[in-house]
């Protein structure tokens, strides 16, 4: 898929489009290897907010323009609000990393994330903040902090063990060494792994097809698995009766009914 880049601010900005029912969600600073500043952070805050609010909305891709998913945290633009403790995007919106920060509201809706060329820091973690990730076949990643004296704190120290078992997830971490498309994928960093310049197109089929769902289906599907990992399987089972029953009483689960009967493709409405 080819994405015209439009012109960023020099402190760069992120850029919404909407196709269909998928919101995509574009990194776009370019030309500092899409580098994170503070307003960056605020307005990946504001945009994935918007993908919970939107009603019309049922899935986002975040991806990221140029060669490059990107190559870190500006430090001379954050270090600043590291030392004093403070935060880059503002209390009350859907925080992208997704690990519960208080103050902070969950994503409900999916996200499939795409990524390319160099993908390091805190762009690993968006990644893994997201539930689905693409990855071109050129990726270089790296988990660097412990290089610059920082601790990970965007999800690393969670998911790196969850996704590949202690051992890797302190290779990669303490390290700060490099790896590639293929270790992620043997880590479960990522799902997929598609030539360079597909992983957009491939993202966006992948939301496209999880868009066509019941998407009130789909959040509750989510929202189980993420309760079962982080509350334990007994938590996630308590909701199985509750949400299976609210489900049923929703006019798509009549629909669903209706095209299992028609022997057609389900037509669903959100409602």
């Amino acid at each position: 898929m080819q994405i015209e880049i439009p012109s960023p601010p020099p402190e760069g900005c992120i850029h919404c489009e909407v196709r269909g029912h998928v919101l995509l969600i574009g990194i776009n600073r370019p030309a500092r290897r899409n580098g994170w500043t503070p307003a960056m952070f605020q307005q990946l805050g504001e945009a994935y907010t918007r993908l919970d609010d939107e009603p019309g909305l049922r899935v986002g891709v975040l991806h990221a323009f140029g060669e490059h998913f990107t190559a870190g945290l500006d430090l001379p633009a954050i270090a600043e609000f590291m030392k004093a403790g403070q935060k880059v995007i503002a209390p009350g919106l859907v925080e992208p990393h997704d690990f519960g920060l208080p103050g902070y509201r969950r994503r409900s809706k999916p996200m499939v994330a795409a990524v390319q060329g160099i993908c390091f820091t805190v762009g690993i973690e968006l990644m893994l903040g997201a539930d689905i990730v693409v990855a071109a076949d050129n990726c270089r990643f790296a988990q660097m902090e412990v290089q610059r004296c920082i601790m990970p704190t965007g999800g690393a120290t969670l998911r790196m063990a969850e996704r590949a078992g202690v051992g890797n997830a302190m290779l990669h971490m303490l390290t700060g060494d490099e790896f590639d498309s293929a270790e992620a994928y043997r880590c479960n960093f990522v799902q997929k792994v598609v030539p360079a310049g597909l992983q957009l197109d491939e993202a966006l089929r992948i939301a496209e097809r999880i868009a066509a769902q019941a998407p009130q289906a789909v959040v509750a599907t989510r929202l189980n698995v993420l309760k079962a990992i982080e509350l334990g399987q007994a938590a996630a089972v308590a909701d199985f009766i509750p949400v299976q029953q609210r489900l049923a009483q929703s006019e798509d689960a009549a629909e669903g009914v209706r095209s299992f009967i028609e022997k057609r493709p389900a037509r669903f409405t959100g409602r």
